[in-house]
């Protein structure tokens, strides 16, 4: 699956943010999800307008982005 079949970054939707075409769900908000453990299946109850392949392509998105993302310096949080 493409990434890029799902995934739309337009100006005009959410400031410009990466989210699932056809929706104003944000893919960042998907992967936090995801991090913070949610089942797949919560996600998708929480919005109903989002399927699984939606959930992949947001998570290869943000594979991709982390894979180019410029390094820096990161503080470490004492979690």
């Amino acid at each position: 699956m493409n990434w890029r079949e799902r995934i739309s970054i337009d100006p005009r939707i959410h400031h410009g943010k990466p989210c699932i075409k056809g929706t104003r769900v944000p893919v960042s908000v998907i992967v936090g999800s995801v991090a913070e453990g949610h089942a797949w299946e919560r996600i998708i109850e929480s919005w109903p307008q989002l399927d699984l392949d939606d959930i992949r392509a947001a998570l290869k998105f943000a594979a991709r982005v982390a894979a180019y993302a410029v390094t820096m310096p990161v503080e470490v949080d004492a979690e």
